[in-house]
């Protein structure tokens, strides 16, 4: 099944908890599917792959700080579109692909030394763990 059925159907099965404003797929290193949905009201529930609320706060906290580290990895890289299509999954080995496409740009560009690529995902660091936390904080089943 597509990328794009999958969340399709995690939406589906996400929005008779409230008003859904977005899913974002994430895997972690095991392979295990996270599907951070996101509610109107602030709110986050968890997925995996058989609709399931997953009851990891570890995973829950990772699968939310992989994603947004993707985002901003993401921005920093302008258009991802060349390294993968959408919809796009989060994951470690698309994190290393966008990190890789930003120091080739820096080498064309004549830039040594520290990557500005890897100073925008340090200083992004607060934000990301401010958003995981809250994910956690704010998920709709219990956590343990």
């Amino acid at each position: 099944m597509a990328l794009a059925d999958d969340l399709e159907r995690i939406a589906r099965a996400a929005h008779s908890r409230g008003e859904l404003t977005g899913v974002l797929p994430a895997e972690l290193v095991d392979g295990t599917r996270v599907y951070l949905c996101a509610y109107a009201s602030g709110d986050w529930l968890a997925l995996g792959d058989d609709e399931q609320p997953l009851t990891s706060r570890q995973r829950v906290h990772t699968a939310a700080a992989l994603s947004a580290l993707c985002e901003v990895a993401e921005e920093v890289v302008g258009d991802p579109s060349a390294i993968a299509p959408l919809p796009r999954l989060a994951t470690n080995a698309y994190l290393d692909a966008l990190g890789a496409a930003a120091r080739r740009a820096e080498q064309a560009a004549g830039i040594r030394g520290p990557s500005p690529f890897g100073a925008a995902l340090e200083s992004a660091f607060q934000a990301v763990e401010e958003l995981a936390s809250q994910v956690v904080a704010r998920h709709l089943t219990p956590l343990t």
